[in-house]
């Protein structure tokens, strides 16, 4: 079973980026290289720096994966493997790579300018400012929890944090020898792999140790100065350096998959509502973008593609392996994880229970009630569940070669390395989320302004809120809303992505994008609804100050919902003509 889903997962991918991508690419966006890009027509040696599209491939993946993609998928096996797998692929092709490679594409045309700034223009002012502030609730929660993540592995596992700060080191001699040195890139990029590999080896060997607080301010000054400095001197060959550990990851693990020649110990379907978001039944629809995102769906990738990344395209032609190419890496790496754990996470929980002297009662019948109440008994995370069964998957073929201590290491450096990567590229988002939205006050508070807009200070403002959340854990209060949030914003940026085509492009096929964008915004918005309807009084009962929080974030996120789509729709009729 593991051989048959891996390899139809490969071909839905690979068949369906020249099938649908291109036909996106060509009769929906008309993409053109004679369209000069913003990144030479606006170059600034900062942030406006055309790159490779092999180097920005890397930054763009290497920023919207982090954790997600891996935890998501986990989640969902308590509706067994079969549907969170499916809501992965239809998700994935028909609306999460159609979203980010609309948001690039749109802010490539807008001169690299936000997907905020894009919904502000196509729809007015009022859309513009809720989405602005609705975006900068969520980079600031990102930095917090992802902080809060990193620190906290940082603790328990030394080796990983050892090993990441040495390729920090490494990846800055890549950024010399690929920008100043102007060395052969091939040679360049071995020479990276070479470095990377020896991060991993050092850090296992020479692991720092430190505590939570101390990493929280190596934290706040590192996101503060990546933000801050020329964009290929660190972000773009770092996360060009992080993404052979993606490449050896996926290898490894469609070949452990191939190989393994297992059938799966997860039920295929267990119940259309069982027991997951906040120990309620949670129903498959609408809830499932709440549960699985960026392996499917993310608001936070548009982010991602209208802020570094289309100020680093260098033509429009790169634009489908970077926006669309990356989200369906992202589905097979999630197909990857349903793959492993469907697979060998049966024996996984099993072994963790025998471990801890616990009485393991799990089997298909009672699956869907007691998946999630089992794992988090045994304090078994959906990331260590995965990093498990991925090692028993590779254990289970000729690949058992490799010494399961690295295999291990090599798992979670993909969580810590993706999590440190999205941190500070959010730091840098927030910083031009800040710049953008101070716009209002050129010609009328210059002083202020400048203040505001200078990249050292738009980089300490978000820094600062960020990780004192991370720094105090105030953030867990309202972490519980990231995912509405989230999943709004994907919706209200896949709308965006279909008004800009509709309105501006006036393509014929513009519906690819209209259709995902309401069946986007249906669920999402029956998911807000449901959210707080049956999870939130549980959370209020257990923690008053923060079920209220998040109550209180949840309705506003709902009102901001019901102004965009009054919007869109009233600019989207605007633009259809009687003949229409």
């Amino acid at each position: 079973m593991t051989t048959l889903i891996i390899l139809i997962g490969l071909a839905v991918y690979v068949l369906l980026y020249f099938l649908y991508g291109k036909k996106l690419e060509k009769d929906v966006v008309g993409a053109s290289d004679k369209n000069e890009a913003p990144s030479s027509r606006l170059y600034d040696g900062v942030d406006y720096i055309p790159a490779r599209k092999e180097v920005l491939f890397g930054h763009h993946f290497s920023s919207i994966a982090g954790a997600a993609p891996i935890i998501g998928p986990a989640l969902a096996m308590a509706y067994g493997w079969a549907p969170g797998l499916l809501w992965v692929w239809f998700g994935n092709v028909f609306i999460g790579a159609v979203h980010d490679y609309l948001a690039l594409m749109a802010s490539v045309r807008y001169d690299g300018r936000s997907i905020q700034f894009v919904a502000s223009d196509l729809m007015g002012k009022r859309t513009g400012t809720a989405f602005y502030w609705l975006v900068f609730f969520l980079l600031v929660l990102v930095v917090a929890a992802f902080a809060a993540v990193i620190g906290g592995m940082f603790v328990r596992t030394p080796a990983i944090a050892s090993a990441y700060i040495w390729s920090i080191v490494a990846a800055l001699i890549l950024g010399v020898l690929i920008y100043r040195v102007k060395m052969n890139f091939s040679l360049a990029t071995v020479i990276g792999i070479i470095m990377l590999a020896a991060c991993i080896i050092i850090g296992v060997e020479l692991p720092i140790k430190a505590t939570y607080e101390t990493w929280m301010y190596v934290l706040f000054f590192y996101i503060i100065i990546a933000a801050s400095i020329p964009v290929n001197v660190l972000l773009q060959p770092r996360d060009y350096q992080n993404s052979f550990l993606l490449y050896a990851g996926l290898i490894l693990g469609l070949l452990a998959a191939v190989f393994a020649f297992k059938g799966f110990e997860v039920p295929a379907f267990t119940s259309f509502a069982p027991i997951l978001s906040g120990g309620k039944a949670t129903p498959f629809w609408p809830a499932i973008p709440l549960i699985i995102a960026c392996g499917s769906l993310s608001g936070f990738h548009s982010l991602v593609a209208s802020g570094t990344t289309a100020k680093q395209l260098s033509k429009e032609s790169d634009a489908l392996l970077i926006g669309y190419g990356a989200m369906f890496t992202e589905g097979f790496l999630s197909t990857i994880v349903v793959t492993a754990i469907a697979g060998f996470g049966f024996t996984a929980l099993k072994t963790a229970a025998a471990a801890k002297s616990v009485e393991f009662t799990l089997d298909a019948s009672n699956w869907a009630a007691q998946f999630t109440p089992i794992s988090t008994k045994l304090g078994l995370s959906q990331a260590n569940l995965f990093i498990q069964s991925y090692a028993d998957m590779v254990n289970a073929t000729w690949l058992a070669l490799i010494p399961t201590q690295y295999v291990k290491v090599l798992a979670g450096m993909w969580v810590a390395a993706f999590a440190l990567t999205t941190l500070d590229t959010t730091n840098r988002l927030a910083r031009y989320c800040i710049s953008e939205m101070a716009l209002p006050l050129k010609g009328k508070a210059e002083g202020l302004y400048g203040f505001l807009t200078n990249r050292w200070i738009a980089s300490i403002i978000p820094a600062f809120i960020g990780i004192y959340l991370a720094y105090s854990k105030n953030f867990t209060i309202i972490w519980p809303s990231f995912g509405a949030a989230n999943q709004l914003i994907a919706s209200i940026a896949l709308m965006t992505g279909a008004c800009w085509v509709h309105s501006k492009l006036r393509s014929r096929f513009c519906n690819v994008a209209v259709i995902p964008a309401w069946i986007l915004w249906v669920t999402v918005t029956a998911a807000l609804v449901w959210f707080m309807i049956v999870v939130l009084p549980g959370n209020i009962a257990k923690s008053p100050s923060q079920g209220w929080a998040v109550m209180g974030i949840t309705i506003v996120m709902l009102i901001m919902n019901f102004i965009f789509i009054t919007d869109f729709v009233k600019k989207y009729r605007q633009e259809t003509g009687p003949t229409e």
